[in-house]
């Protein structure tokens, strides 16, 4: 059966367009609606929050029926319709309600989408980068395109930008076919026997900890720029730079891997993440330090991504992926995001913007050493099969 290329690419870019249009800008909508720093935290908080349980909820309905792109494609429909909520609504109680609900669904679908994508490229698994780099281009797309958007016209106009990508994603699920029929492992392995690894343990721990380090990035980047003067074109710009580094290191991404281990790879990512994040936290004047900050992100979000994805086909075979996809999008997305998300918009205003960038970079330092002492030691061999 031929790859579905163009289609599985295709809902990779709306998918990261609606991040696009919403990560950077959500802030300061919300701000704009007239809500505190604490309530920004906690509205990003619930955001991130559902990835706890709608991820294993739809990953073990999906290994049990065996049909991901049903769930894929009802997930995503909910997803805009309730989405569109915020159209009416901008007290914090209906602003959270609705957070909940279309979050719900919409966490829902990209771990599923991740597990058929593997699915569908079977033994070629190498073309998995070429077609994610679709989604960083989607997100540079609207980054951009948003960013001038919004320097002429008021940020209220952002919920009905985001309801359009929401959409167009759910039309492209609806165009995806179904993956392969999926042969389990020979001999069944239990779920919690894969998990109970001192190694899988590590992994999910060190994923938490980067997700809740990217967490005040997320929430309060814009806003913390907008804070040392730089215009929303700006930003958007800095932003897509961030994107840019991450397409260029998904091209790059297979010759890399059949060069250097995943656990190399996850070790020298992980160890720029501190470094990116320190330059943030104190050259936030400096422009040349936050172009070569955003750089950084091919690493902090692209490299560890990808070896993150292939350690958990690895880890997970067959027979479990739809469930450690979904554990993975739980612990170190959801989890891990929602404790940093509220950690930061807590402490914001108390501590200070450098100081929790640089809190962020000790917890990629910790990161760090769990990952050296645990994570990929049985994964010393090149990766040809990767990329």
């Amino acid at each position: 059966m031929p790859i579905p290329y163009w289609r599985l690419s295709s809902f990779y870019f709306f998918y990261f367009a609606t991040l696009g249009s919403l990560v950077p800008y959500w802030g300061l909508f919300l701000k704009d609606a007239g809500h505190n720093a604490e309530e920004i935290g906690q509205l990003s908080a619930l955001l991130i929050s559902t990835k706890i349980v709608a991820p294993n909820l739809w990953g073990w309905i999906a290994d049990r029926i065996g049909k991901s792109l049903v769930i894929i494609r009802w997930a995503s429909f909910m997803a805009a319709f309730l989405f569109t909520g915020f159209l009416f609504f901008q007290g914090y109680l209906w602003l959270a309600l609705i957070t909940v609900g279309y979050s719900f669904f919409w966490n829902a679908a990209l771990p599923q989408f991740e597990a058929a994508t593997l699915f569908h490229l079977g033994s070629e698994s190498h073309r998995y980068s070429r077609i994610r780099l679709w989604g960083s281009m989607g997100f540079i797309v609207t980054v951009l395109g948003v960013g001038r958007l919004l320097d002429d016209y008021p940020i209220a106009w952002l919920p009905m930008v985001i309801t359009a990508f929401l959409a167009g994603n759910w039309l492209v699920a609806l165009m995806v076919p179904e993956a392969p029929a999926r042969h389990h492992d020979a001999v069944p392995v239990g779920i919690w026997k894969v998990i109970r690894q001192p190694t899988v343990m590590a992994f999910f721990v060190v994923g938490l900890l980067l997700q809740a380090a990217h967490s005040p990035y997320y929430a309060f980047y814009s806003i913390y720029l907008k804070d040392h003067h730089y215009s929303v074109t700006l930003m958007g710009g800095l932003w897509a730079l961030g994107v840019v580094s991450e397409i260029v290191l998904f091209i790059y991404m297979k010759p890399l891997l059949a060069r250097f281990s995943l656990r190399a790879v996850l070790l020298v990512s992980i160890f720029l993440a501190v470094c990116r994040w320190l330059m943030i936290a104190w050259g936030a004047d400096n422009i040349a330090v936050l172009l070569s900050a955003q750089v950084l992100h091919a690493a902090t979000f692209g490299s560890t991504h990808v070896a993150a994805i292939h350690l958990l086909h690895d880890y997970f075979g067959q027979q479990h992926q739809g469930k450690g996809q979904a554990l993975y999008g739980s612990l170190c997305m959801g989890l891990g995001g929602m404790l940093g998300s509220l950690l930061s918009g807590q402490y914001w205003e108390a501590l200070g913007d450098s100081i929790i960038y640089s809190i962020c970079a000790v917890a990629c330092g910790l990161a760090w050493l769990l990952a050296f002492l645990w994570v990929g030691r049985e994964k010393t061999r090149q990766a040809e099969s990767f990329g």
